[in-house]
């Protein structure tokens, strides 16, 4: 008789697509299928969700979960742009793929940015203040005309960790770079983001320019805990 130890597990649920994944999914079938190449442009949002008959907001979800696999850009005032992967990635799979790493990632951000801040908040000088500041400031003039700062954003973490001088950190920051973009992009295209991302990087700035390593640790860590609470890909089925 089989001992029930050797049974073969039962086969795991297949699991759901979300209706954005759907939506993705079609666009990137749709690229292909009117022989779309990279730099051509999506039609205006609101003509692609009425092709599609969804909703403006399912459909900017969409839009974002492929900006994060790196299959298109959107630009502000340029619309939505194709990429060289636009055509190739396995647009389900890789939003998936996103969505399991992204615990790890906030992991990673949260060790290494927490400890660039304490050590910029040491060694920072007049001149690394200053890229901060206008990083910071560069961020807010894109957030008024309507962007998503993403630009003054990835500035802003550059100069800090410029200002930490630790060339072995700013190695390992390099190294997750592209991580990081993904979570960037998912955070500021949540609703009402930018403004509070850059509330909490005038946070950090203000303890490193304090000199306080205590308070750009503690500010930093807010600010990635921030990052990480992403309503798009969070909680898949």
């Amino acid at each position: 008789m089989e001992s029930p130890s050797a049974r073969p597990a039962p086969p795991r649920p297949v699991p759901r697509s979300r209706l954005y994944e759907q939506v993705a999914d079609q666009i990137s079938t749709w690229i292909i299928e009117n022989g779309l190449l990279p730099g051509d442009r999506l039609p205006p949002e609101r003509e692609l969700a009425q092709r599609l008959g969804v909703s403006r907001a399912t459909l900017s979800q969409a839009l974002v979960a492929l900006e994060v696999i790196g299959a298109v850009v959107v630009r502000h005032g340029d619309g939505t742009v194709l990429t060289e992967r636009a055509r190739t990635a396995p647009v389900i799979e890789a939003i998936r793929a996103h969505a399991d790493r992204l615990p790890e990632i906030i992991e990673a951000r949260d060790a290494l940015e927490s400890k660039l801040a304490a050590l910029a908040a040491s060694r920072r000088t007049d001149a690394d203040l200053t890229a901060i500041r206008s990083a910071l400031d560069t961020m807010e003039r894109d957030i008024e005309a309507g962007g998503r700062g993403v630009e003054g954003d990835e500035a802003f973490h550059g100069a800090v960790t410029a200002a930490a001088r630790s060339e072995l950190l700013a190695q390992m920051m390099t190294a997750i770079h592209d991580l990081i973009r993904e979570t960037r992009l998912e955070s500021l295209s949540q609703p009402g983001r930018p403004r509070e991302s850059l509330a909490g990087h005038r946070k950090v700035a203000d303890a490193i320019a304090a000199g306080d390593p205590d308070a750009a640790t503690q500010a930093m860590h807010e600010h990635v805990m921030l990052v990480s609470d992403v309503a798009l890909l969070r909680d898949r089925p």
